[in-house]
């Protein structure tokens, strides 16, 4: 058990090298920690406003946040150096999500838009994904066709989407209340059934 005072905890990430865990908290701080000694690696604030969302990006020794001031904030996770800050979304960032081999991240938000970023290209926003009617809660990549992601929206669907492509695939209906706990289960399906 990791414990230490702190406000409430946003998001989770696991390093997919290092035996770290990434926290994001209310209180604007990013926290990580040593998950076999149980030990806090580093802490620092990122802004006064709650980080809804830390990713990891190893292979460029990042930590990726992104928090209710509307910005996507990137660190070098080794020095805490500021590697980028660029507004991302009109309202706040509820989720990242990091390609496996290219160089994008997905950011989601209240706006109700996701937004694909490249960082090889100056963080250019390269697509915007529209269609959700609430708040788009949870991007999952597809890890068996690295081109296609799943979206949970409060307006309870769950959007299936293509990399390139201005239309969803297709929509699950008919949770009756927000999809952030079920992305989790259509994740599940969608590997289970090849898509």
């Amino acid at each position: 058990i990791l414990t230490a005072r702190s406000e409430r905890v946003k998001s989770v990430d696991l390093h997919s090298t290092e035996p770290w865990m990434l926290v994001s908290l209310y209180n604007g701080t990013v926290v990580v920690w040593n998950h076999e000694t149980q030990l806090m690696v580093k802490t620092f604030e990122v802004c006064d406003l709650p980080v809804r969302v830390a990713r990891f990006v190893a292979r460029k020794h990042w930590i990726v946040v992104g928090a209710d001031d509307m910005l996507v904030r990137v660190f070098n996770y080794n020095t805490l150096e500021k590697v980028n800050m660029f507004e991302a979304h009109s309202d706040y960032i509820r989720c990242i999500s990091v390609h496996p081999t290219q160089p994008y991240i997905l950011t989601s938000s209240d706006d109700m838009l996701i937004k694909l970023w490249d960082w090889e290209r100056k963080w250019l926003c390269s697509q915007v994904f529209e269609g959700h009617t609430h708040y788009v809660m949870q991007i999952v990549i597809n890890p068996k066709d690295n081109n296609q992601f799943a979206s949970a929206s409060l307006d309870r669907t769950i959007k299936v989407w293509q990399l390139g492509s201005k239309t969803p695939n297709f929509t699950l209906e008919g949770h009756e209340k927000g999809g952030v706990v079920y992305l989790w289960e259509t994740r599940l399906q969608l590997c289970g059934s090849g898509l």
